[in-house]
């Protein structure tokens, strides 16, 4: 069975009594205890899974809420299975716990997931995303905080320390009024002792005293209270429950009636909405090796999502992702998830395809929901074709088509086509390609040399007939 499918679930395995496990699919919820929401793992509920995609954080994310809100964790156990066989695994996986075979430990070993591993990874992936804000060499960079500045011992009686911040890999990041990843921090509430978790960041005021600023983790986005005296919309609220950003500027009005332009983000690990200035905000004309047009540029300054291909990454691949502002991370962010694309007010429309640069005017026709016919292009295996190309609104895309789409009801191919379709779809023959068993590819009217030959020898192959 292939675990590295890009659709996985996650089976829970709750074990409330020694021997008497029930093995069950998380959903992604929580309920008021912190448990996992489950249904049977049953094929008809495949619908109400936890969809885990290879390239988002669906599963640091469960896994930051069910540490932060479980009473009980450790009767938990989880295994990541492929969606479409977690019926027939669920029974495996529950008679090896059940009974206890030793010769099933091994693939239970090969499926379990451990919390903790994520909470690191997202540890790992904060401090990651910080380095990339700065050069190689920040090592020796003056901070924007001197460490003889900070009251340690004020900050002791939340139980950090500079040698935690420095183990962390985050003390260089608070100095520059960055926040920390999720730390384990002691707090008195009413005279009462609370061990908690928080992200914490310095700040300073107009007295010019630098404070520390304790963001607890909240159980979910407080977006039914005013922010700052605006009321999010029904649109905005569902924006930010699925992206995490707003997908706009957020024009927030101040005391003085002046209006104070804001990009509007979640705090992923702590679920607090996030406001951070635009005029902060500097969108950089290159990022990853890619030029950004001026289209992607603005449209990126009014908080919209971007798609940017070809960027490389510190190995030198190359990969393609959407970018946008995050209030958060105050700056760009990378993201590999198909929400994305949902926020975007309109189809954002490339300004190159498979290898070929569009004109402004065939930018201009499929905005405009035109159709464009486009050749030379290049598909992942390095072949070349030729399309039909109409940007498709409902769902988001570009769909590509052999024919006219807006002819479809004759479904009449361009000239270069003809012969590939006769021979490849309507079964047709010609005395060049009677002898041809393979598809020719697009634009492909004649045998190349390979296939003559082959062609010739199956001829030969097939005798004399008496």
């Amino acid at each position: 069975m292939d675990k590295n499918l890009a659709s996985e679930t996650l089976l829970v395995v709750e074990e409330k009594e020694k021997g008497k496990p029930t093995v069950k699919a998380a959903t992604g919820g929580f309920d008021h205890n912190g448990n996992p929401q489950t249904v049977p793992p049953w094929e008809k509920n495949n619908p109400d899974f936890l969809q885990i995609d290879k390239h988002g954080n669906a599963l640091e994310n469960f896994f930051s809420n069910f540490m932060r809100q479980c009473k009980n964790p450790t009767q938990f156990t989880f295994f990541k299975l492929p969606a479409d066989g977690v019926e027939q695994m669920a029974t495996v996986i529950g008679d090896i716990i059940k009974n206890g075979y030793e010769s099933g430990r091994d693939l239970l070993d090969a499926y379990r997931l451990k919390p903790e591993d994520y909470l690191n990874k997202q540890n790992k992936q904060q401090n990651a995303e910080t380095a990339m804000k700065t050069p190689n060499d920040t090592k020796e960079k003056q901070t924007a905080i001197a460490e003889h500045e900070v009251d340690w011992n004020n900050l002791g009686k939340l139980g950090i320390s500079k040698e935690m911040l420095k183990e962390k890999n985050c003390l260089e990041t608070m100095l520059n009024y960055g926040k920390t990843p999720l730390l384990p921090v002691k707090m008195e509430l009413d005279g009462v002792s609370i061990d908690t978790q928080a992200r914490l960041a310095f700040r300073k005021g107009d007295d010019d005293k630098l404070t520390v600023s304790v963001h607890g983790v909240r159980a979910q986005p407080e977006l039914d209270k005013p922010f700052y005296g605006h009321k999010f919309t029904d649109d905005e609220k569902k924006t930010l429950w699925e992206t995490g950003n707003l997908g706009k500027v957020l024009d927030l009005q101040k005391s003085d009636g002046s209006v104070l332009p804001v990009y509007v983000s979640i705090d992923k690990l702590t679920n607090e909405v996030i406001a951070l200035r635009a005029d902060k905000v500097k969108i950089p004309d290159e990022i990853k090796g890619v030029t950004l047009d001026d289209r992607q540029r603005q449209e990126l300054q009014e908080g919209k999502a971007v798609w940017v291909e070809n960027m490389t990454n510190r190995n030198g691949k190359a990969f393609s992702a959407h970018l946008q502002v995050n209030a958060d991370r105050k700056g760009l962010e990378f993201i590999f998830n198909e929400h994305a694309q949902s926020q975007q007010n309109s189809l954002q429309i490339p300004s190159k395809l498979g290898g070929v640069n569009l004109s402004e005017q065939q930018q201009a026709d499929l905005k405009a929901e035109k159709t464009i016919y486009v050749e030379g292009l290049t598909d992942t295996k390095g072949e070349k074709y030729n399309a039909y190309i109409k940007a498709n609104p409902e769902k988001g895309k570009l769909d590509f088509f052999k024919w006219n789409p807006d002819k479809a009801q004759e479904k009449t191919p361009d000239n270069a086509h003809q012969t590939q379709q006769a021979v490849n779809s309507q079964g047709k023959t010609n005395e060049a390609t009677k002898n041809i068993n393979e598809p020719l590819k697009p634009g492909q009217t004649q045998p190349n040399e390979r296939q003559q030959e082959e062609a010739e020898t199956r001829q030969k192959s097939r005798g004399v007939k008496m």
